[in-house]
């Protein structure tokens, strides 16, 4: 592969996940300070993602595939997404009623989610059809998305520092360079410890949007300059519209089955953790919020580590064990996030999201490629994906809201609004029970299985 061509598609991946990873992880709670109840519209509007994820799957990224070049479309995916994305701090300073904004907010995260989620598929397409050695080079290409996902937190330690209360950058005019140097440090030191609070908070978020559709734009920009990737043609296409249903008959077998019913709790479970993470490292743990992205960003740290002994993880445990480990990673976060709400530990049980996803997401992919016929694995793959990007996250955000109600403190306890003690056991509790079912019922195939009658 040219060093040209692997550059450009390390850039590719880097602004498609930093896209993402720029306003994920603060939308829960700057959903719920706009004054959008938690029965139905703050996860309706969190929901748009993973309709999108569904219509991907069985429209969208086919008919992409089929009818434009692949940068063309990622071009035009993100220029208008990156709009429909940056005019949601717009829409949340509306002077309007609740409901009216809550409609124009779901319509815009609707509208980017519609165009930004073929385009992960899209993206991962072009990769495998320019790097020369797919098993080498694709997961080396693959790697700078992880990155962009983890840069994209850190402008946020300065986008939302209270520069109100911090004094000037000083200038070296006739300081000498060892005072200026001290002082510099010294209000560098200022910035990273002074975080705006409260209302001033949640509003300084719309930035995040702001920031992820200036990478959008950025991205469609760059698009066209990615190696060229034709439309490929439609032969057989009314079969690969209705591959997913023959996919559907693999479920008979009761060890695809069961791995099918455990990867939506388990993607239920994980979108349960990004739903309230947020709001529990800055209430009950106490971290800045300027300082909440970064650290959940250490889970990504994790996950590009993990990535890198799973293969020897699955050698020495096997398919059961090493998904096992995968699910109860949620049940060791959600214990140590009820139990003890300190940062050291938050910090360290966030660490835990390699295992989660690595162990367990990522295992299910490669459990797929290596079980399920040539002709019925892309299909497989996009049953699963619409567990873990779709059905799950979904009823996930819808039961987390719901949870949250269930648990909200009848006075604010200082910076508590929530019982997080008694909350999180219950997805901590869920996932133990589902790694005890794994780990007590799941027994893989001794081979490729052949295609059901």
């Amino acid at each position: 592969m040219p060093e040209s061509a692997r550059w450009k598609l390390s850039v590719m991946m880097f602004l498609e996940f930093f896209i993402w990873g720029a306003w994920f992880p603060l939308i829960f709670g700057y959903l719920e300070s706009l004054g959008f109840n938690a029965d139905w519209q703050q996860p309706l509007i969190l929901g748009a993602f993973n309709m999108a994820a569904v219509t991907a799957l069985f429209f969208f990224t086919q008919f992409a595939d089929r009818h434009f070049a692949a940068e063309r479309f990622v071009a035009f995916s993100h220029l208008i997404g990156g709009l429909a994305i940056m005019s949601v701090p717009f829409i949340a300073a509306l002077e309007v009623t609740v409901e009216t904004r809550f409609w124009l907010f779901f319509a815009a995260m609707l509208l980017h989610s519609l165009f930004y989620v073929p385009t992960i598929s899209i993206t991962n397409s072009i990769a495998f059809t320019h790097v020369a050695d797919p098993q080498r080079d694709f997961g080396l290409v693959r790697l700078w998305g992880t990155i962009g996902w983890i840069a994209a937190s850190w402008p946020f330690v300065f986008i939302l520092a209270d520069w109100t209360k911090i004094p000037s950058l000083p200038w070296l005019s006739d300081r000498g360079w060892t005072t200026w140097g001290t002082d510099v440090t010294q209000w560098l030191g200022t910035v990273l410890g002074t975080s705006k609070q409260g209302a001033e908070l949640r509003q300084a978020t719309g930035y995040t949007f702001l920031t992820a559709g200036i990478a959008s734009l950025i991205l469609a920009a760059f698009s066209l300059m990615l190696p060229h990737t034709p439309p490929k043609p439609a032969e057989q296409a009314g079969g690969e519209r209705l591959a997913w249903l023959q996919a559907l008959k693999y479920l008979r077998i009761p060890a695809f089955l069961l791995l099918f019913v455990l990867t939506f709790f388990d993607a239920a479970v994980h979108q349960t953790y990004f739903f309230w993470a947020g709001r529990y490292l800055e209430q009950a743990v106490g971290i800045p919020g300027n300082w909440v992205m970064p650290v959940m960003s250490v889970g990504q740290i994790a996950e590009i580590l993990t990535m890198a002994i799973l293969g020897w993880t699955l050698k020495r445990l096997g398919w059961r064990w090493t998904m096992t480990l995968g699910i109860l990673g949620h049940a060791l976060r959600f214990t140590a996030f009820a139990l003890w709400p300190y940062p050291a530990v938050a910090i360290a049980a966030n660490l835990l999201h390699g295992i989660c996803y690595a162990f367990f997401f990522a295992t299910v992919y490669i459990f797929v490629d290596h079980y399920f016929p040539k002709d019925a694995r892309s299909s497989a793959q996009g049953l699963f994906n619409l567990l873990i990007l779709g059905v799950g996250p979904f009823i996930g955000n819808f039961a987390a809201a719901r949870l949250g109600e269930a648990y909200k403190l009848p006075e604010k306890l200082g910076t508590l609004e929530y019982d997080f003690r008694h909350m999180l056991l219950w997805p901590a509790g869920i996932a133990f029970t589902a790694a005890l079912t794994l780990a007590l019922f799941f027994r893989p195939p001794q081979s490729e299985v052949n295609r059901p009658a």
